[in-house]
């Protein structure tokens, strides 16, 4: 027996009609025929009296349309219920701490207007915190730089995770070529703090080639970084979606590309994890909006 079966069954009951209830159903005619004929078959009882008209049900077929009609109200309450949780929950979203302010910021504001009845639920880690949150359920998707290979994971490229050297304007580096990440070290570095992406990278990198370096200032926020670097306590390296135009004002901002491998950032989403419409099209809104300095 299928439910499908059932429903003609009910709507051919109640309006007394196989040709109504097709209309209703909005399906064939011989399809709310066979569906009947199939269940006839299957019980071993004959529904309906064909013989009048409107169409009536026989006593076997008062029985059960008494017993289905509940079970299929149930069904499409639930159905109902269903898509309306589906669509009033929020979208979950993991980012990282620098990601947040720089990429989510404008997406969110754009996201809002074009979406006002969606609601939006964001939580803030490291790299490796959002992706435990991703592979936990614990949010839709996540935002990260850096690919990820994880299995059980999709990766999907949303931009570019160039890193640039920041300084003061009027700072000796700004004056010529940076060659080396020698030339850097040479100087006071404002980082982010030591669980940040880009601050195992370049360790790993400095320890690589052999070279010491002091760190003067860790923070969390490449915000407060560029204030502190653009009165002088030193010079940092970041990622480029950080930099905005008006902070060309204070501060001189070098490309790294010769130095440091070009990376990239984007969405992380569990293989086997369904998305709401409302999470797809804040994915879509995110690919819209532009997050570099040209």
């Amino acid at each position: 027996m299928e439910l499908r079966q059932l429903r003609s069954f009910c709507v051919a009951a109640r309006l007394q009609s196989i040709s109504k209830a097709a209309e209703f159903l909005d399906i064939g005619q011989p399809t709310v025929t066979t569906h009947i004929k199939k269940l006839e078959e299957e019980l071993g009882l004959i529904l309906f009296d064909r013989i009048k008209r409107p169409i009536l049900l026989t006593t076997s077929g008062e029985s059960l349309n008494e017993l289905a009609i509940p079970l299929i109200d149930g069904i499409d309450n639930l159905t109902a219920n269903t898509s309306k949780l589906i669509l009033e929950s929020p979208v979950l979203i993991g980012a990282t701490y620098d990601i947040i302010p720089h990429l989510l910021l404008p997406s969110v504001q754009f996201f809002n207007k074009s979406h006002p009845q969606a609601r939006l639920n964001i939580r803030s880690g490291h790299r490796h915190e959002v992706i435990k949150m991703v592979e936990n359920r614990e949010v839709s998707f996540g935002i990260i730089p850096g690919r990820e290979q994880s299995k059980g994971l999709t990766f999907k490229r949303l931009f570019k995770y160039e890193r640039v050297l920041i300084t003061p304007l009027g700072h000796p580096l700004l004056k010529k070529p940076v060659k080396s990440l020698a030339d850097i070290v040479k100087y006071p570095l404002i980082l982010l703090e030591k669980h940040s992406y880009t601050r195992v990278l370049l360790e790993e990198e400095f320890t690589n080639q052999g070279l010491e370096f002091q760190v003067v200032m860790e923070l969390d926020s490449m915000d407060f970084i560029k204030q502190f670097v653009a009165i002088g306590m030193g010079v940092s390296i970041g990622p480029l979606l950080a930099i905005e135009q008006k902070d060309l004002e204070k501060l001189g901002v070098i490309r790294l590309d010769n130095l440091l491998m070009e990376d990239e950032g984007g969405l992380i989403i569990r293989k086997t994890q369904s998305q709401s419409k409302h999470a797809l099209s804040f994915m879509e809104t995110l690919g819209l909006i532009p997050n570099e300095v040209g």
